[in-house]
């Protein structure tokens, strides 16, 4: 009797593994890798002898590499396109911080299109497209996140994160971290026998300039042998962290597809890997102009290597130009899966290219745009900002102008970037849209200060926003105000993050929205320095960072609809309040 049920369970095991085999045979796991701020030059694949990347150069070796990919010159643009197929702009897209870099809620993303058809969805890494729920990841597709929301992070070694909402410490390296928690996602995504979209952007090599002893003390005295095409303005100590980061990038590559291999998916598994824009700092860029926010070719080309085993030929290059936004349609269409979007993308599936050895492919225009610059890529050619034109296959460099010998180019490219400024840019309109807080559907609300506005005195501490806090909070007639909307009426639990000297102990806060009021007398000092250099091999332009201390200062009955959230200090009876860094709300009723 024992046999025949052992036997009975075997059989039920074995059925099980072909059920959940035939399940990814038809619905392969995604796992798609994005960089921030490697350039295309950043890779031992396509010529740079500085550094090495074998694990990232695997993906090309053992599936298809595009030779022109194009992508945003900056952040959060890019990943606007690559989650919802459609110019950046389309979807609200302007700025990469203070609200500019959310993505309109009526635009659907690629996970929403994966999560309808039964995927499971994870992101593990740097969000940078809205951070208050519904622009939340969790809000746009993603079951599970954990990461930051914002565009760039002040420290990387265990640096306070979020899990869905909730902040918590980060354990070690974030790049190393962002991958353990993927690789955690895959295998429980597998062992529950579901496909798995696993969306991982590494936030490297992103200033700070920030890497494990590892990776540095193999670059801090390497000789440098390719150089920028003006290396008069290089940075070596920049330049040499950054390759640093890209190596240990790469390190994390290869766990990932150690860990797909170990799992026993490799042929069910399409890998995806590309960057968000140019390189950020004057380096060797296979002598290309342009870097980062940039709408030349330096600027927004990437490499796009894609491994799907017995179904993308290895060693596969693709000459015809291609674009963040055909992605979305691309792996859903190689999924077999409908996209959700309602809206027309502007990417194309890039599946018949992949796939099949000779396919009719319809040469198109893409147009890059940033701050009012406007750039047009056909096939051969580049109409630049300013409106020369340079042939890109015999002048790789952008190096002189043909406008004038290719009038006619010239001219029909001028009319396309006029035609897209009417009916594409046109849709990006003056932004109203309120901070969301108190979303029925979420129980946390981060407000940081990156959101607010001072008032008076109050002072960043660095000039980019994203990882700022304020400062130098001297009057009672300052405030710091934040341009909301309550979701739901409700009770919420309010704690601020802050820092305050010993001797300023008993400034009086004032928190409101419209009617809604508490008051709290800040009794207790945390005094901390800025940190941040002790990490850094370079010194970096951002704001330093604090080991702010939560504080929980009290409920507040939010009342739904529009208002302005205002915190004040009502008393000041040392030189100074608060320093201020990110104040959460969690609904308890």
């Amino acid at each position: 009797m024992k046999c025949i049920i052992q036997l009975i369970e075997r059989f039920l095991l074995l059925f099980f593994l072909i059920f959940i085999s035939n399940i990814q045979a038809k619905q392969p796991n995604i796992v798609v890798i994005l960089t921030d701020d490697q350039g295309w030059g950043d890779l031992s694949l396509n010529g740079n002898t500085d550094l090495s990347t074998p694990n990232i150069d695997s993906l090309a070796h053992d599936g298809a590499r595009f030779d022109r990919f194009f992508v945003c010159p900056v952040c959060s643009p890019t990943r606007a396109e690559f989650l919802t197929g459609r110019y950046h702009v389309r979807g609200g897209v302007y700025s990469t911080s203070t609200g500019g870099e959310r993505l309109d809620l009526d635009e659907m993303t690629i996970a929403d299109t994966f999560k309808s058809a039964g995927y499971a969805t994870g992101a593990f890494g740097k969000w940078h497209n809205g951070m208050q729920y519904p622009y939340h990841p969790n809000g746009r597709g993603f079951d599970e996140f954990y990461g930051f929301c914002s565009g760039h992070w002040g420290d990387y070694f265990s640096p306070p994160l979020e899990h869905n909402g909730q902040i918590v410490k980060g354990d070690g390296f974030c790049i190393d971290d962002f991958t353990n928690r993927a690789m955690t996602f895959m295998e429980s995504s597998i062992r529950e026998g579901k496909p798995f979209f696993a969306y991982v952007p590494y936030n490297t090599p992103h200033s700070p300039m920030q890497v494990p002893d590892k990776w540095w003390n193999k670059f801090k005295d390497k000789e440098i042998k390719l150089h920028n095409r003006d290396p008069r303005r290089e940075n070596l100590p920049h330049l040499r962290c950054a390759l640093a980061m890209c190596e240990n990038i790469d390190w994390n590559v290869g766990r990932i597809l150690k860990k797909i291999n170990d799992l026993g998916i490799t042929n069910e598994t399409i890998v995806v890997f590309f960057h968000d824009n140019g390189p950020n700092g004057v380096r060797w860029n296979g002598g290309m102009k342009g870097r980062k926010g940039s709408t030349d070719e330096g600027g927004v080309r990437s490499p796009l290597l894609i491994r799907w085993p017995g179904h993308v030929p290895k060693g596969k290059l693709i000459k015809p130009i291609a674009s963040a936004m055909d992605l979305l349609p691309t792996l859903a269409d190689c999924a077999n899966i409908p996209v959700t979007s309602k809206k027309a993308l502007d990417g194309r599936s890039l599946k018949p290219l992949l796939l099949q050895e000779k396919s009719p492919w319809k040469e198109r225009t893409l147009i890059n745009y940033w701050k009012g610059k406007i750039s047009a890529r056909t096939q051969r050619f580049r109409l630049d900002h300013q409106g020369k034109l340079f042939d890109l296959i015999k002048d790789p460099g952008q190096q002189n102008d043909v406008s004038k010998n290719k009038s006619i180019i010239a001219k029909q490219l001028l009319n396309e970037v006029t035609e897209w400024k009417g009916n594409v840019l046109s849709e990006l309109v003056k932004d109203t849209r309120p901070f969301i807080i108190g979303h029925p559907d979420y129980l946390w609300t981060q407000i940081p200060a990156r959101d607010g506005v001072a008032h008076g005195g109050i002072k960043r501490s660095g000039r980019a926003p994203n990882c700022s806090y304020f400062m130098n909070w001297k009057r009672t007639e300052d405030k710091i105000t934040w341009n909301c909307e309550v979701g739901s009426t409700g009770t919420y639990e309010v704690s601020i993050h802050y820092a305050l000297p010993k001797g300023d102990e008993g400034t009086v806060l004032e928190l409101s929205h419209n009617q809604s009021k508490i008051i709290y007398t800040v009794s207790h000092p945390h005094e901390v320095q800025n940190r941040g250099d002790e990490n850094d091999r370079v010194t970096r332009r951002e704001s330093y960072v604090k080991d702010f201390k939560e504080l929980k200062i009290g409920k507040i009955k939010l009342n739904k609809g529009k208002g302005e959230l205002t915190l004040r200090a009502v008393k000041i009876p040392g030189n100074t309040s608060i320093e201020f860094r990110l104040m959460m709300l969690k609904r308890i009723q």
